[in-house]
């Protein structure tokens, strides 16, 4: 009588076999990183873009490019510079002499998965060409508007932006990804398990130790899922007080958008999902508050000039909110 208490209303075991079949393959080739392993499949089953920030080396474009590796769907990486333009992103009309009329010539951003490498060392005027494929999984050309395939999924890597040659992201453009990954340097045992898997490789590419896992209608399908896992209401307010508490903090004067309540509660909804379970708890969604709010906050600049940061802000948030029972 228990076991019917306490199984599944949804059935989500072929989710979870496909999951750890991910996890595995990944693990391959990426030590550790256990947690962003786990949020880039959260963000794909959530729908959502993922920025990752790290110094360089640290394997932030190997582990998205394995991203595509074990999704069978259209992958393109745009490297981001300077002197990049939009129409380098997003395309460009070109005349066809044959026919005498222009013909659009798709760019990059025309795929499944884009990987954008340092996405902070190009210009404002090319990150404003991402907000709309970003945000309406569209793109708008000489008045023609071109729906982008699904599942569309931006995975952005960017250096901390006290490296030379970076610009901050603009405040609109940070507010369109899901989560905000922060990877670090491995520790001593981890760099050891690196340096023997790349050497015992003898030459042979990362990527190529990985195998396809799911198609795009695996993720269409997977994301259908995601949308009945329940809810309690008081989880709701809980969602929404942590938010809220952002707009109030005094360390802060940039606080959240209602934006961030939805993606804080897609996440959890995914994240739940990932981990064999039909419903969110607190727990879920404390784990991925912070992945999820990090970016969308603004320190005073009093607070910055202390070395506060936005993590320790949103860990005080966190910490402060009474956990619903």
């Amino acid at each position: 009588m228990e076991e019917s208490i306490f199984r599944n209303r949804v059935d989500l075991s072929i989710v979870n076999e496909r999951i750890n079949t991910i996890r595995a393959e990944v693990a391959k080739v990426i030590v550790g990183q256990h947690d962003m392993v786990d949020l880039l499949i959260t963000a794909m089953l959530a729908d959502g873009h993922v920025l990752i920030e790290g110094v360089p080396g640290v394997a932030k474009t190997l582990t998205a490019k394995l991203l595509s590796r074990v999704v069978s769907v259209k992958f393109n990486r745009i490297q981001f510079t300077p002197d990049l333009m939009p129409s380098d992103v997003l395309g460009t009309s070109v005349f066809n002499m044959k026919q005498s009329e222009f013909q659009f010539k798709a760019g990059p951003i025309f795929s499944n998965i884009v990987l954008i490498d340092e996405i902070n060392r190009a210009p404002a005027k090319t990150q404003s060409a991402l907000f709309e494929a970003m945000e309406e999984r569209q793109v708008t050309i000489d008045g023609t508007t071109y729906q982008l395939d699904a599942p569309y999924i931006v995975v952005a890597t960017q250096n901390p932006v006290e490296h030379e040659g970076t610009y901050r992201l603009p405040e609109a453009q940070l507010d369109r990804f899901l989560f905000k990954i922060v990877v670090h340097y491995p520790t001593l045992e981890q760099e050891v398990e690196i340096v023997a898997g790349h050497h015992q490789r003898k030459g042979v590419k990362p990527t190529h130790e990985v195998n396809p896992v799911l198609t795009a209608a695996d993720i269409v399908a997977y994301r259908a899922i995601v949308q009945e896992i329940h809810v309690e209401p008081n989880l709701l307010r809980y969602v929404a007080q942590l938010v809220h508490e952002t707009r109030s903090s005094s360390a802060l004067f940039l606080g959240a958008s209602p934006r961030a309540s939805i993606a804080l509660l897609n996440a959890a909804k995914a994240y739940a999902c990932i981990h064999g379970r039909d419903f969110v708890t607190p727990e879920d969604i404390k784990t991925i508050a912070l992945p999820v709010l990090r970016h969308r906050v603004a320190l005073t600049p009093d607070k910055e000039m202390e070395g506060v940061t936005t993590d320790d802000v949103v860990k005080q948030i966190i910490d402060k909110i009474e956990v619903p029972r």
